[in-house]
């Protein structure tokens, strides 16, 4: 794999590779689920010199039962590349990730709030968000243009 770096720490196969080529690598891999995408935030990590996210794609090959794990390392200005388009299940994963961490992903589908409600303020899984914040939901978001889309694709008519 040209595009990665072996991460020599890892007990699981586990590569570093660059937000440019994530795509490309994914592509090029037979891993046919993507179990997990998890978000990490370094800030005030003693000893830490890298970027100060990562995403890490957990990979499962169903045939042979191998996993891998992809790691992205970004600062807060830059974006990851969507995988949505490769593996479905990413839309809510990032959308996860995006919500908890402020890590944006381009060209995802529909990048909005998922854990928290549509008012929230920041992500409260960066170590730089204030623990003892609260805010208030004044309104909900009932997900009603992903229902109708879910419910018309089985072949339901919305009205």
């Amino acid at each position: 794999m040209d595009n990665a770096i072996k991460d020599e720490r890892a007990v699981d196969e586990c590569w570093i590779v660059e937000r440019e080529k994530l795509v490309e690598v994914v592509k090029s891999l037979d891993y046919d689920v993507l179990i997990d995408i998890v978000g990490v935030d370094y800030l005030g990590m003693e000893n830490h010199k890298g970027k100060r996210f990562a995403v890490i794609y957990c990979l499962k090959n169903t045939k042979n039962m191998a996993r891998v794990r992809i790691k992205v390392q970004v600062e807060e200005q830059e974006k990851i590349p969507t995988l949505s388009k490769i593996y479905p299940i990413a839309d809510w994963q990032e959308r996860e990730v995006w919500d908890q961490f402020g890590i944006v992903f381009d060209e995802h589908p529909n990048l909005k709030r998922i854990l928290n409600h549509v008012d929230f303020e920041g992500h409260p899984l960066r170590k730089d968000y204030p623990a003892k914040k609260r805010q208030w939901l004044s309104e909900n978001d009932q997900m009603q243009d992903q229902l109708e889309k879910r419910l018309e694709t089985l072949g339901y008519r919305v009205l």
